[in-house]
């Protein structure tokens, strides 16, 4: 055995993208730590990157092409046969039902790939698929189609000056679990200790007293009425006079008809539906107001409801009427850096493929948002037939038969497909039901700079890393099998034939187009860039990795940029859009009669969606997954601590343990996300760590 060697690299689990320095002896990757050189993460990482050597190396992980059998096995094939044989079933697909018929699902870890995301992106946009579905589904498409409605812009999404701001306002958000999301934050704890040490206040607004709001203020409220609350503060906001009604009119159109909405609204027809008391609306309402430099910020929570695009609009309304939108300490907007960035924004939002609308879905007539589909309709897509069915499609990093609503319905419509691919890590719940699984190099097996997220960076960061072992087994990179799989449809079609030439002369040249190429030049070309040599101290990808713990590029966000960001004519927020004044309609007052208990999520320290499910030093001490429930409702149901329970809905029912506790609402279950390995998966750890067993006597019901 060599000496260990120590390389320094960054974390893309989550989106702090903490620094890590990964030891390496022989071509194996021993074990991880926090880099106490990162100016951001500055020596701290969380137990989910640290263990992230178990995922590496686990004995589960798939490392050799696989394709299934008809018994539902898989056996060990070469890339060559693979590759062949699935070429030959899309060349079938595309030939007989068109570019239209194929499609990709794009899980979490994608974002965090940049050659997987913009090769496989390029690659469907190219066939001109509509079934194009990701993560996105579940937690972030509202907020991009709130920020289209307001700003004319997708990808515009404001962020809390954490850094500066003395009122932090956090709904449906656990931060100090998930370390920030749309938000990049490392040592985001830390951060929000920090506003209080100045004098500041962190309040969390949430039916469940969670991690975060432990260690700060807590204010319980009833799932699914985020939008109710805001306009309820709106409403104070109006009624007191607190709106600078000259400066909102400066920054946007639309103010009389949103003064007009929140009327009906008062902390006091609200207070029984939200469960937060009047008086206690009113106050925040003029905190937010009479703050200099506060921020209402919402994530995950805000999302899940019924309401998740308004909600998410409302969040940043209340912050513009509350004179916080845009300015030091408030909510505020990142950039890339690039030149002419609004006109690339316009020109992207026309495009359609980063906007709302532009297409809608063959099933239900749903809306695209940033150019994707609603992942919950990917089952319907397959199985109803007619033009433009779902004939084809390519798994990448996901596991949404455990992650998307009907995953039942979905793996059995996936079967039904003619050609399933996957590429992941592991056999999972999902391509237990596809006819190829592709093993993927993880993050440590790859050269990166996550473009992604640095728009959202708090403080601007940049950070580029070199790969610190070669791809495990033989894992290829998802970005050249786009390319194969380019020239394989070449003779079929113009634009495949032009991605395929171009990957194919770049070799030639010696200079390929490949991942560090295109980041090279976004790099250049963004905030802190040498634009091709015009600024003589701007930075590259080379002067980039010279320096491996990154470079922080501004020492704050800039205030305004609003006039930037938005593409709306005037270059002003729309308050008005029909569509947000439409859903305000659907708004209901009355608790629903027919929901004695109300079910949300809930993040946990030591689990991140389902992948890293199978790591044993996450597993360690045992694994608890449990139901919460307030002692209150446990007492009504005769359902003691560590009872096995059935929670049922309309939708299905599963059995679980649950744990009694005060720091969940009284009539709200909450249940972790990303659960329910059934053994249909490869990994086995996994699968054992999600068995409940009901015991002798059955589980007790909680429907």
């Amino acid at each position: 055995m060599t000496a260990p060697v120590d390389k320094t690299t960054f974390c893309r689990i989550c989106e702090p993208m903490c620094g890590m320095i990964a030891t390496v002896s022989d071509g194996r990757l021993l074990r991880l730590r926090p880099d106490p050189a990162h100016p951001l993460s500055e020596g701290y990482a969380c137990p989910k990157g640290i263990a992230f050597s178990d995922i590496v190396n686990d004995d589960d992980r798939v490392l050799h092409p696989l394709r299934r059998r008809p018994d539902g096995g898989f056996d060990r094939v070469s890339w060559d046969s693979a590759m062949s044989e699935i070429i030959a079933r899309l060349r079938k697909v595309y030939t007989e039902h068109g570019g239209e018929s194929i499609g990709g699902y794009l899980g979490n870890p994608s974002v965090f790939n940049t050659g997987l995301m913009i090769w496989s992106g390029l690659f469907f946009q190219m066939l001109g698929s509509p079934h194009i579905y990701s993560s996105n589904s579940q937690d972030a498409n509202n907020r991009y189609a709130a920020s289209h409605f307001l700003y004319g812009n997708a990808l515009a999404v404001p962020i809390p000056d954490i850094e500066r701001v003395e009122l932090l306002v956090v709904v449906g958000a656990n931060p100090v679990v998930s370390h920030g999301s749309l938000m990049s934050t490392p040592r985001i704890r830390d951060k929000l200790v920090g506003v209080r040490r100045r004098g500041g206040r962190v309040l969390v607004i949430d039916p469940r007293r969670t991690e975060t709001a432990r260690e700060f203020d807590w204010m319980p409220i009833r799932p699914d009425t985020d939008a109710l609350l805001m306009l309820s503060l709106v409403n104070v906001m109006f009624a007191e006079g607190l709106v600078d009604l000259r400066a909102v009119a400066a920054k946007a159109t639309g103010v009389v008809a949103i003064e007009k909405l929140s009327a009906p609204y008062s902390p006091e027809a609200t207070e029984e539906r939200t469960g937060v008391p009047a008086a206690t609306a009113r106050t925040l309402a003029r905190d937010l107001a009479g703050t200099s430099r506060a921020a209402v910020y919402g994530r995950v929570g805000t999302c899940l409801g019924r309401n998740g695009t308004l909600t998410t609009a409302l969040l940043d309304i209340v912050n513009l009427l509350a004179g916080n939108l845009d300015s030091v300490g408030g909510s505020m907007f990142g950039t890339m850096g690039f030149p002419a960035e609004r006109a690339i924004a316009r020109a992207m939002q026309r495009s359609g493929g980063f906007g709302w609308g532009a297409r809608t879905s063959r099933i239900g007539g749903f809306p695209q948002v940033a150019g994707q589909a609603p992942a919950s309709l990917m089952a319907k897509e397959i199985t109803t037939a007619g033009p433009g069915q779902l004939r084809a499609l390519f798994l990448c990093a996901g596991n949404p038969v455990l992650s998307v609503p009907n995953g039942a319905e979905l793996a059995n419509a996936l079967g039904q497909t003619d050609l399933c691919v996957s590429f992941d890590l592991y056999r999972n719940e999902t391509n237990a039901q596809a006819d190829f699984i592709l093993p993927a190099p993880s993050m440590y097996e790859r050269p990166d700079h996550v473009l992604m997220f640095q728009s959202l960076y708090t403080t601007p960061f940049k950070q580029a890393t070199d790969p610190v072992i070669a791809p495990m087994g033989e894992s290829r990179p998802e970005w050249q099998v786009f390319n194969e799989l380019a020239g394989g449809l070449a003779d079929l079609s113009t634009k495949m034939r032009a991605m395929a030439f171009v990957d194919r002369a770049s070799r030639r040249l010696a200079r390929p187009v490949d991942p560090e190429r295109v980041i090279d030049g976004l790099i250049r070309l963004g905030q802190g860039g040498d634009r091709f040599g015009i600024r003589r101290r701007g930075l590259n990808l080379a002067r980039l990795r010279a320096e491996p713990s990154g470079v922080v590029v501004a020492e704050h966000l800039r205030p305004g940029r609003l006039r930037t960001v938005v593409t709306h004519r005037g270059r002003k927020v729309k308050l008005d859009a029909p569509e947000l004044i439409e859903e305000c309609g659907r708004l209901d007052l009355d608790e629903p009669a027919d929901l004695p208990l109300l079910l949300i999520g809930m993040r946990e320290v030591r689990s991140e969606n389902t992948w890293q499910h199978n790591s044993p030093m996450l597993l360690r001490g045992g694994r608890s997954h449990t139901a919460r429930m307030h002692p209150d409702d446990a007492d009504a149901r005769g359902v003691a601590d560590g009872d096995i329970v059935s929670v049922r809905s309309a939708h299905g029912e599963i059995v679980l343990p649950i744990t009694v506790t005060a720091d969940i609402s009284p009539g709200v279950v909450a249940i972790p996300h990303g659960w329910g390995h059934n053994g249909s998966g490869g990994w086995t750890r996994a699968n054992d760590a999600a068995r409940a067993d009901s015991g002798s006597g059955g589980p007790t019901s909680i429907s």
